[in-house]
């Protein structure tokens, strides 16, 4: 089998495509191109009018850039002449527009080229691959550069919009968390969450107007209404001490600590506050602090403990804290952290000091070290062989991220293992009160224990209590809290 090159047919031999070549041979009807309809004076010329005006389909742009036009009948490049040059070399291919071929047949005339076909269809697509070839060669590239960095700059545009709009949704959340956003403070959460429990049938209406009138009394006052309050636990730890002699070699407490809790009002951010409660409940019953303390002689209420860490600031305490809430608590419910207790202390003129825990110092994320500081704190003074020390040593304010609590002691098993006994805001009275019982077993003292392996927090800080300060010593602690620094172990 024989295949045509012109037209493709299948002929049996070679004798076969001889005539079959010779039937379009001149003298016969001229052979036309399959795609355009393009008239030709033999298979020679078609051929190279099928390879020069319909190419294999190839990259855009093969073409050199900027090279003149190609005859679509010969081949020859004939630049800005190339009508001109058709006309001349090959005029017998080309028919007037419009004309008709002798068969009934319309021919159409190409804009660009002159090039003339029986079919529309086939010549709008002709005239399009003159325009697509005329855009890429005339600054395609250029326009198809400019398009994608217009493209990429939106999509820049786009993610920077996103970036931003998520930092102003964290930025909201972190003010919500911490109670900067502005939403009112003691005051405000107290009386919406009683009307909440109201409308939920958990308080009677008398009882929140009884309880509202309690609090704005305390309001005025400046006052903690000591509702939240329990006194007597450490005494009672001691007694239990005494009596318990199963696994605890020794056990150290510190004096007289009175537990407070979160209430309504202070639900969710308020601990820091509680706290600080417990430690000046603590120094109040130690005559040593009486002068420090005699403007001070009543647990003070939140909002008055906001307004007094406020007044420190003004005295000139930490004034990048004090940056960090637009130099305003009052009115809010914004967190408080180690700084702020440290502030308020030394403007109280009573010594102490921040350590910070920086990073765990054992295994597993632990924090051995800060275990091994307490046992110091509570047992340097009171050295000798009793189990149960009660210690004349102030409790020990401690803060994490999210959350602080008191430590009133710590436990030395007899296995040498240590273990920290914390007053915790988040425990109510009705739980603080079991440890009050007669027949405590010693099941509510899982409330306080927290062994090394319970606490993981990255990072740890305390404040703890150590004497007295002078008035110039107050003024230069005042000084150097300009760039506040902590002691950091390890």
């Amino acid at each position: 089998m024989v295949l045509c090159d012109v037209c493709g047919q299948a002929l049996p031999s070679e004798a076969a495509a001889r005539r079959h070549l010779q039937r379009s041979s001149p003298g016969r009807r001229q052979p036309r191109c399959p795609l355009c309809a393009a008239a030709a004076t033999g298979c020679d010329e078609l051929r190279r009018h099928m390879g020069t005006a319909h190419p294999e389909p190839g990259p855009p742009g093969c073409r050199r850039p900027g090279a003149p036009p190609e005859c679509p009948f010969c081949g020859e490049a004939a630049g800005r002449e190339l009508e001109e040059h058709v006309r001349a070399r090959h005029g017998h291919l080309l028919g007037a527009p419009g004309a008709d071929t002798g068969n009934g047949e319309q021919l159409y005339e190409c804009p660009m080229c002159s090039l003339t076909c029986t079919n529309i269809q086939i010549l709008e697509e002709h005239v399009d691959l003159h325009l697509e070839e005329h855009n890429f060669s005339e600054g395609g590239n250029i326009r198809d550069l400019e398009l994608a960095q217009q493209l990429q700059t939106e999509e820049d545009e786009w993610q920077r919009s996103e970036e931003e709009k998520r930092e102003r949704e964290e930025f909201k959340k972190l003010q919500r968390q911490y109670g900067l956003d502005n939403s009112g403070g003691f005051k405000q959460q107290f009386l919406k969450n009683m009307e909440r429990e109201v409308d939920r049938g958990r308080m009677q209406p008398f009882e929140y107007h009884k309880r509202k009138a309690d609090m704005m009394e305390s309001l005025a006052s400046g006052i903690d209404d000591g509702k939240t309050k329990t006194s007597g636990v450490i005494e009672a730890l001691c007694k239990y001490y005494q009596n318990e002699n199963k696994d605890v070699r020794r056990v150290w407490l510190s004096a007289g600590v009175d537990h407070f809790h979160s209430s309504l009002g202070d639900r969710g951010w308020g601990c820091g506050y509680r706290n600080f409660q417990m430690l000046l409940s603590s120094l109040l019953q130690n005559s040593f602090y009486n002068d420090c303390l005699r403007d001070t002689t009543l647990i003070p209420s939140i909002p008055k403990l906001q307004s007094m860490i406020e007044d420190a600031w003004r005295e000139g305490f930490d004034p990048h804290g004090a940056s960090h809430f637009n130099n305003r608590l009052h009115g809010s419910k914004a967190w408080i952290g180690a700084c702020e207790i440290y502030s308020l202390l030394t403007s109280l003129r009573i010594k102490c000091q921040i350590i910070d825990f920086h990073k765990p110092t054992g295994p597993m994320g632990t924090h051995p070290r800060l275990f091994e500081w307490i046992l110091h704190y509570y047992s340097k003074d009171n050295e000798g062989g009793a189990k149960v020390v009660c210690t004349s040593k102030p409790p020990i304010y401690l803060q994490h991220q999210g959350h602080s609590r008191t430590v009133v002691g710590i436990e030395e098993k007899k296995n040498k293992s240590l273990c920290l006994l914390l007053f915790d805001p988040g425990c109510s009275s009705q739980q603080m009160q079991k440890l009050l019982k007669q027949n405590c077993d010693g099941t509510g003292l899982k409330l306080l224990r927290k062994f090394v392996g319970s606490l993981k927090e990255k990072q740890y800080q305390i404040v703890a209590v150590d004497g007295v300060l002078s008035l110039e010593e107050k003024v230069a602690r005042c000084q150097a809290s300009q760039v506040l620094t902590a002691e950091k172990i390890p």
